[in-house]
């Protein structure tokens, strides 16, 4: 017993020191260095909570975060949404279900910065020659307004991971035992109430991993952002990621940027823990 235990901590012990290495130890630090004037290099001074005080009065930053929060709930129903319809499809006795599962599933694997100008180009360009071609003038100039860049965002977002969401669904949906769909077929449930009474209740662990993983893609986007719009027009489509990103590389306040980060961490981990407790809850009801 004694071995094996030790086998245990020895095989865990390059994940813990990775994991201190890469995730705690940087944490702690930037907790730390938000308190001072960090400058990237050397630490002078301690400011306290300035940086706290001066990013709840940042507008910018503000805004930023209500935009996150807006594109992140749409994503994030949308993600599960298709997800789930794309797994029931590919899970039906149908030949061409793997070819499927390999094209819903292949704009997961091209790059955040890639898919960002491709769909910049399909916004820009395709859409306004499809607008002046069929008269519509709401496809013209996509990206331009905040609300075209919201759902423009939203659209790739959920272009890239629905995909990566339905293989989460089909992994349950397989795991479903065929004699209760059966039952429920003889006992003339129709596609509705299987789905509901059945399907739905046993996918629900499931939903609770795709809703954790769809919610902290969705806050932590980045590169999807900055290469769609760039956060224009005037930062009005600008994300969390990129206004910390601008803050500490941009304007050079590495201290104040790590401030934001914090906070923004705080944020997402508060989230994701407050609906992963609330779907687990969930799960035992149903």
């Amino acid at each position: 017993m004694h071995n094996r235990n030790l086998a245990f901590w020895l095989f865990l012990a390059p994940v813990i020191a990775a994991l201190s290495i890469v995730v705690i130890t940087p944490l702690i630090y930037g907790i730390v260095y938000s308190f001072t004037n960090w400058n990237g290099l050397t630490v002078s001074e301690f400011l306290g909570f300035d940086h706290y005080i001066r990013l709840f009065q940042d507008e910018i930053f503000l805004h930023s975060i209500w935009f996150t929060v807006k594109i992140s709930v749409v994503s994030v129903i949308l993600l599960n949404v298709f997800g789930l319809g794309l797994a029931l499809l590919v899970t039906r006795k149908i030949r061409s279900s793997s070819l499927l599962r390999t094209i819903f599933f292949m704009p997961n694997l091209i790059g955040g910065l890639i898919l960002g100008f491709i769909w910049q180009f399909i916004f820009i360009s395709v859409f306004d020659d499809i607008g002046r071609a069929l008269g519509i003038e709401a496809l013209s100039g996509w990206l331009s307004t905040t609300d075209t860049g919201f759902w423009g965002i939203v659209i790739l977002t959920c272009w890239q991971m629905a995909g990566y969401i339905m293989i989460i669904y089909i992994a349950y949906l397989q795991n479903i035992p065929n004699e209760l769909i059966e039952a429920a077929e003889i006992d003339g449930a129709n596609s509705f109430q299987r789905f509901r009474n059945i399907t739905f209740p046993l996918v629900a662990p499931a939903f609770t991993v795709s809703m954790f993983l769809t919610l902290s893609a969705s806050f932590k986007i980045y590169d999807q952002n900055l290469s769609l719009t760039n956060g224009g027009p005037y930062n009005s489509t600008q994300m969390v990621a990129m206004d910390i990103v601008k803050t500490a590389f941009s304007s050079n306040e590495m201290a104040y940027g790590q401030a934001k980060a914090v906070i923004f961490f705080i944020i997402v981990a508060a989230i994701a823990l407050t609906q992963v407790y609330y779907n687990k809850k969930r799960e035992v009801e149903m």
